[in-house]
Protein backbone atom coordinates (compact mmCIF):
# COMPACT_ATOMS: atom_id res chain seq x y z
CA UNK A 1 0.00 0.00 0.00
CA UNK A 2 1.33 3.42 -0.82
CA UNK A 3 0.08 6.69 0.53
CA UNK A 4 -1.47 9.20 -1.82
CA UNK A 5 0.85 11.97 -2.95
CA UNK A 6 -0.12 14.57 -5.50
CA UNK A 7 1.47 13.55 -8.77
CA UNK A 8 4.00 16.05 -10.06
CA UNK A 9 2.12 16.26 -13.36
CA UNK A 10 -0.73 17.85 -11.39
CA UNK A 11 1.51 20.61 -10.03
CA UNK A 12 1.97 23.68 -12.21
CA UNK A 13 5.60 23.93 -13.41
CA UNK A 14 5.88 27.48 -12.05
CA UNK A 15 5.59 26.28 -8.46
CA UNK A 16 7.44 22.95 -8.55
CA UNK A 17 10.76 24.48 -7.44
CA UNK A 18 9.06 26.29 -4.58
CA UNK A 19 7.54 23.03 -3.37
CA UNK A 20 10.83 21.17 -3.76
CA UNK A 21 12.79 23.57 -1.56
CA UNK A 22 10.09 24.24 1.04
CA UNK A 23 11.96 23.66 4.32
CA UNK A 24 14.22 21.15 2.58
CA UNK A 25 16.89 21.94 5.18
CA UNK A 26 14.96 20.31 8.02
CA UNK A 27 14.19 17.23 5.93
CA UNK A 28 17.88 16.99 4.98
CA UNK A 29 18.92 17.24 8.63
CA UNK A 30 16.63 14.38 9.61
CA UNK A 31 17.69 12.30 6.61
CA UNK A 32 21.34 12.76 7.62
CA UNK A 33 20.61 11.82 11.23
CA UNK A 34 18.69 8.71 10.14
CA UNK A 35 21.48 7.70 7.74
CA UNK A 36 24.14 8.02 10.43
CA UNK A 37 22.45 6.70 13.57
CA UNK A 38 20.63 3.44 14.31
CA UNK A 39 17.85 5.08 16.37
CA UNK A 40 16.65 8.64 15.87
CA UNK A 41 13.86 10.39 17.73
CA UNK A 42 12.53 13.57 16.12
CA UNK A 43 10.57 15.69 18.53
CA UNK A 44 9.58 19.05 19.85
CA UNK A 45 9.68 20.83 23.20
CA UNK A 46 6.66 20.76 25.51
CA UNK A 47 5.24 17.61 23.93
CA UNK A 48 5.29 14.71 26.43
CA UNK A 49 5.47 11.98 23.80
CA UNK A 50 9.02 12.68 22.54
CA UNK A 51 10.10 12.68 26.18
CA UNK A 52 8.31 9.36 26.71
CA UNK A 53 10.08 7.85 23.69
CA UNK A 54 13.47 8.99 24.97
CA UNK A 55 12.76 7.57 28.44
CA UNK A 56 11.69 4.24 26.94
CA UNK A 57 14.92 4.00 24.96
CA UNK A 58 17.01 4.99 27.96
CA UNK A 59 15.26 2.39 30.14
CA UNK A 60 15.96 -0.26 27.50
CA UNK A 61 19.62 0.82 27.30
CA UNK A 62 19.36 1.69 23.63
CA UNK A 63 21.48 4.63 22.42
CA UNK A 64 19.74 7.15 20.20
CA UNK A 65 20.04 10.57 18.66
CA UNK A 66 17.43 13.16 19.53
CA UNK A 67 16.69 16.11 17.27
CA UNK A 68 14.22 18.74 18.36
CA UNK A 69 12.42 21.31 16.29
CA UNK A 70 10.62 24.05 18.17
CA UNK A 71 7.63 23.81 20.45
CA UNK A 72 3.91 24.30 20.33
CA UNK A 73 4.62 28.00 19.95
CA UNK A 74 7.05 27.97 17.03
CA UNK A 75 8.51 26.11 14.07
CA UNK A 76 5.25 24.39 13.20
CA UNK A 77 5.75 25.14 9.50
CA UNK A 78 9.16 23.50 9.57
CA UNK A 79 7.77 20.45 11.38
CA UNK A 80 4.97 20.33 8.84
CA UNK A 81 7.57 19.76 6.10
CA UNK A 82 8.78 16.72 8.06
CA UNK A 83 5.24 15.45 8.45
CA UNK A 84 4.61 15.76 4.73
CA UNK A 85 7.92 14.05 3.94
CA UNK A 86 7.43 11.15 6.34
CA UNK A 87 3.67 10.88 6.21
CA UNK A 88 3.59 10.60 10.02
CA UNK A 89 1.21 13.18 11.50
CA UNK A 90 2.53 13.56 15.05
CA UNK A 91 5.66 13.94 17.13
CA UNK A 92 7.79 12.11 17.85
CA UNK A 93 8.88 10.39 14.71
CA UNK A 94 11.05 7.42 15.62
CA UNK A 95 13.38 5.87 13.06
CA UNK A 96 15.09 2.52 13.63
CA UNK A 97 17.71 1.32 11.17
CA UNK A 98 16.45 3.89 8.68
CA UNK A 99 12.80 2.81 9.01
CA UNK A 100 10.06 5.05 10.40
CA UNK A 101 8.41 2.91 13.09
CA UNK A 102 5.90 5.53 14.28
CA UNK A 103 5.82 7.38 17.57
CA UNK A 104 6.13 6.68 21.29
CA UNK A 105 3.33 4.10 21.44
CA UNK A 106 4.68 2.11 18.51
CA UNK A 107 8.18 2.29 20.00
CA UNK A 108 6.93 0.91 23.32
CA UNK A 109 5.22 -1.97 21.51
CA UNK A 110 8.39 -2.83 19.59
CA UNK A 111 10.49 -2.72 22.76
CA UNK A 112 8.01 -4.93 24.65
CA UNK A 113 7.80 -7.51 21.86
CA UNK A 114 11.56 -7.68 21.35
CA UNK A 115 11.20 -6.62 17.72
CA UNK A 116 13.18 -3.42 18.28
CA UNK A 117 16.25 -5.40 19.34
CA UNK A 118 15.84 -7.71 16.33
CA UNK A 119 15.71 -4.67 14.06
CA UNK A 120 18.87 -3.27 15.62
CA UNK A 121 20.72 -6.58 15.40
CA UNK A 122 20.15 -6.49 11.65
CA UNK A 123 22.19 -3.24 11.41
Amino acid sequence: MSRPILDESMIHPAIRDRIAVNHADIVGEVQAAVAGTAVVVVGMAQNPYPKRARKSLEAAGIPFKYVEYGSYFNNWRRRNALKMWAGWPTMPMVFVSGVLIGGAQELDRLIASGELMRMLQGT
